[in-house]
């Protein structure tokens, strides 16, 4: 059964519930913030011209530009008095992303995680390792809120320190791993290195975000931990972790809370919505926040909607996985590459290991493309055919091939066991 009878309310009355909330939202935004007063004057629009879901194209954008230039508070809503806490996104440019919470934001916070959590099949009792970081970033507090909300146990963690993260999972018997699926590798490779069987670990049920992945990533953790690795999706500006979540019936898509996140996908280019099923650029609007309301903020994470319901009976419409970030696209030699494609590539061959990097560089005012790719521990062939094999692949899905392919031994890569592992090294600028 659901966590919430709104999972799998008719799509009717949950459109009439984001309707109103919506109009609501830009009321309350217009009225106590600047800066959207001022944003919506500019693009002719008042918050009487806004009735429902139907208007909501009328709103002007959101961006990070927009954060990072109200530093840190020109975006509350609030006065401080009312604020209960604070967070900031790990930017590696510029200010960071600074968000507040009032109690009833961190309420909605606990709720729509624990809506997430079980979803994901984690159920009341079980315990949760959670190795997302505390701090300023949203994951580890999140995580930790909404494990508790659920009524599991959560032992937090956070990032990083390995060998105490391997003797938890092992001597509390660690039901479900919170973490970036960078890190599952990590330490699925990291148990096989102290002579132990990664599968033997009590783990059933991994929860991996805060990073772009593919299906065969996904398939290497779960193969390598013996898991159900299950995606979820959220961000600082919105809330943080809770955003949306697969269900453990399908994997097959995010469920979007939407009466509490109303979500589009827009052409990056045009900023043109886009219809069902077409691949565009993430846009959400809040459509409960009291301390942080945000109308129409892109994302930069690439994905597309569908409508359709779920086998799991949820209605609430799916994301696909973020496939790349609208801001990672690679221009090479003038052509167009994301990272995502890849990834896929690497990933879809059993002979390779699921790391890799790509350095970019600039010689003579002409673009260079290297790719580095680990060959698997359990491949017993000649790394040059694989080279070969792999240069053929990805001939096949890329308009400009790399001027450099490299196929080197299990861990010669660098790994990281904290934060989102870093794929693309650009040395042009």
């Amino acid at each position: 059964m659901p966590y919430t009878d709104v999972e799998t309310v008719p799509r009717g009355e949950l459109e009439e519930l984001q309707s109103d909330r919506l109009a609501e939202t830009v009321a309350y935004a217009c009225e106590n913030v600047e800066f959207y007063r001022k944003a919506l004057d500019a693009a002719g629009v008042s918050p009487d011209d806004v009735a429902g879901v139907e208007d909501i194209s009328k709103l002007p954008f959101t961006t990070k530009e927009d954060f990072r230039a109200e530093y840190p508070d020109g975006l509350f809503a609030v006065d401080h008095s009312e604020v209960r806490r604070i967070h900031a996104s790990s930017g590696t440019t510029g200010k960071p992303k600074v968000v507040a919470y009032t109690a009833d934001d961190l309420g909605v916070w606990r709720e729509v995680m624990a809506r997430s959590l079980d979803a994901a099949g984690v159920r009341s009792g079980e315990t949760v390792q959670n190795a997302y970081g505390y701090g300023l970033f949203t994951g580890g507090l999140g995580f930790h809120d909404g494990v508790e909300e659920l009524g599991a146990c959560v032992i937090p963690t956070g990032g990083g320190d390995t060998a105490k993260q391997i003797e938890m999972l092992r001597d509390l018997e660690s039901d479900v791993l919170a973490c970036t699926p960078s890190y599952c590798l990590y330490l699925a490779e990291a148990v096989e290195e102290r002579g132990l069987d990664p599968t033997d670990l009590p783990l059933s049920t991994v929860v991996i975000g805060a990073e772009p992945f593919t299906d065969p990533m996904r398939e290497e953790i779960e193969a390598a931990l013996d898991v159900t690795a299950v995606d979820v999706y959220g961000l600082s500006e919105i809330i943080g972790p809770g955003v949306s979540i697969e269900c453990e019936e399908a994997q097959d898509g995010l469920h979007v809370w939407e009466d509490h996140f109303y979500p589009e996908v827009v052409d990056p280019q045009t900023g043109e919505p886009l219809p069902e099923g077409e691949e565009g650029e993430l846009v959400l609007t809040t459509l409960t926040k009291d301390a942080l309301p945000v109308l129409r903020y892109r994302t930069g994470d690439m994905t597309s909607l569908t409508y359709e319901t779920c086998e799991c009976g949820r209605t609430a419409v799916r994301m696909d996985n973020v496939t790349g970030r609208a801001d990672d696209l690679l221009i090479v030699r003038g052509v167009n590459v994301y990272p995502s494609q890849i990834e896929e590539v690497m990933l879809d061959l059993d002979a390779v290991a699921p790391h890799y990097r790509i350095d970019l560089t600039r010689e003579e005012n002409l673009d260079r493309m290297r790719i580095t790719v680990e060959y698997h521990e359990e491949f017993d062939d000649s790394p040059e055919r694989l080279r070969e094999r792999i240069h053929g692949r990805l001939k096949e899905v890329l308009a400009v091939t790399p001027d450099e392919l490299r196929v080197v031994e299990p861990g010669e890569i660098e790994r990281t066991e904290v934060g989102k592992v870093k794929r693309v090294y650009d040395h042009r600028e």
